[in-house]
């Protein structure tokens, strides 16, 4: 008969021991990611939801101001200039349409609406799982 290998059972408690602290850590890093995604992610609705009742109302003033300003200039022009008046206007809008373009893309060049802290924080552990060092 085979006596049991003292060692075997230092092993097993140990192994075991390891496996659940590395799935409480995992679990409790899973959980810090999720509530930093949780927190830009509400922060990302609010500017979201902010931008876009700001740009409603800033479209729906602009198409009334534009209509009434367009009439008065055409009807000003129209005994001088006849139908250049029209076209005066129209490439005076598409200068004022590219430019503000423009300015919404600048605005929206700095990440404002995305997740710099938890995509850095994503791609820290993802290294660092690569690496297997264990240090997130």
């Amino acid at each position: 008969m085979n006596a049991p290998d003292p060692h075997a059972d230092e092993a097993s408690p140990g192994l075991a021991v390891s496996l659940g602290n590395f799935l409480g850590n995992l679990s409790a890093l899973l959980g810090s990611r999720a509530e930093l995604a949780a927190i830009e992610l509400g922060e990302l609705r609010d500017n979201l939801v902010r931008l876009l009742l700001v740009g409603a109302a800033g479209m729906l003033a602009l198409l009334f101001a534009l209509g009434c300003w367009t009439a008065l200039v055409v009807v000003l022009g129209w005994d001088r200039m006849g139908w250049t008046i029209l076209l005066l206007v129209a490439l005076a809008w598409s200068l004022g349409a590219f430019l503000l373009y423009r300015q919404i893309r600048a605005l929206l060049a700095p990440g404002k609406l995305s997740l710099p802290l938890t995509m850095d924080e994503l791609r820290k552990d993802r290294d660092a799982l690569l690496r297997g060092d264990g240090h997130a």
